[in-house]
């Protein structure tokens, strides 16, 4: 874990590296040009910048160790990071759509477009790779600030070529007003793309459940089920930055020692943490059949069955995320 970690704080550090100097690359191709369109991509890469810092500097404090004021360790300064970018994109649409607005009624004079265009086309190919290559990491180290800021490189990319497009239009017809309007749609599309990472990062402060990886952790649970697992439920993720904890209540017989039960419980832990994250941290408790669960029990070889064994009960997503023992009335 903490390699992962090390290694998502350098590629964090070359990314900022590569925002300043597309940011300086931006703004002088807006100073050259006087586009609206360019100061919307130069005024992105601000964010980018800043968000990036906050990116640095949540994985820096994420990467301590747990201690005694923090059990759980540091990673939910992740998901504030994530949604101070997503706010600060907002705030950059918002301003380019108002000065997009403006300049519809008091246009400005362009210039030199065709040494703006190759600047801009040159930050966005940059852009782009850069934030593919974030967002996979970020995905290889678990790590959410990453995938985030991936995302939003990736989409400062989209927003570049969009803006392409328009310049050249512009560039080809010599209508100037279609550059504020080529401006203002990519405000708005800024302003989209900043409220779904403050979504996603305001789920992870809240603890929302991860539907998708519960799905994982279900389907592995239930293709590699022992005799003495008769049940999972009350499955639940919450993820602190890189670092999962589950914590679920896994069903055996009754008359196990408090030693075969604890084998039980590190046996279902080796085998989530070898098919979903070996950093995965469980918590189980342990529960003891009650006669409902003879219905639905497979270890046909019990001398303390009280049921007659009725049929297998698949470990549905559903019920295993449910508080309550399987079985058939």
């Amino acid at each position: 874990m903490f390699k992962g970690l090390s290694e998502s704080i350098r590629f964090q550090m070359l990314v900022v590296t590569v925002g300043v100097l597309l940011l300086i690359t931006k703004f002088i191709a807006f100073f050259l040009t006087n586009s609206n369109a360019i100061l919307t991509d130069a005024l992105e890469s601000i964010i980018n910048v800043v968000a990036g810092l906050f990116s640095l500097y949540s994985l820096v404090i994420s990467a301590r160790p747990k201690d005694e004021n923090h059990p759980y360790g540091h990673g939910k300064i992740e998901f504030i990071a994530s949604s101070i970018e997503g706010t600060l994109i907002m705030v950059a649409g918002g301003f380019i759509i108002v000065k997009s607005v403006f300049n519809i009624f008091s246009p400005v004079a362009l210039q030199q477009l065709d040494f703006g265009i190759l600047l801009i086309s040159l930050s966005g190919v940059i852009n782009f790779a850069t934030g593919f290559i974030a967002e996979r990491k970020g995905k290889e180290n678990n790590s959410m600030v990453l995938v985030a800021g991936g995302k939003h490189l990736k989409t400062d990319a989209y927003s570049t070529a969009g803006i392409l497009v328009g310049l050249v239009l512009i560039f080809l017809t010599g209508q100037e007003w279609l550059d504020s309007v080529v401006a203002l749609l990519f405000g708005g599309f800024i302003c989209y793309t900043g409220l779904k990472i403050t979504r996603s990062s305001v789920a992870g402060i809240m603890d929302e459940a991860d539907y998708d990886l519960l799905k994982r952790i279900v389907e592995v649970l239930n293709s590699n089920r022992r005799d003495n697992w008769i049940d999972i439920h009350n499955l639940r993720v919450i993820k602190y930055g890189a670092q999962l904890h589950i914590d679920c209540h896994l069903t055996v017989p009754w008359y196990l020692t408090v030693l075969q039960a604890h084998d039980e419980v590190d046996a279902l832990s080796k085998l989530v943490r070898e098919n979903i994250d070996p950093t995965i941290e469980l918590f189980i408790h342990t529960d003891p059949c009650v006669e409902l669960s003879c219905t639905v029990c497979e270890n046909h070889a019990c001398s303390a069955r009280k049921a007659d064994f009725k049929q297998r009960m698949e470990w549905e997503f559903e019920k295993v995320i449910a508080d309550k023992k399987h079985g058939l009335q």
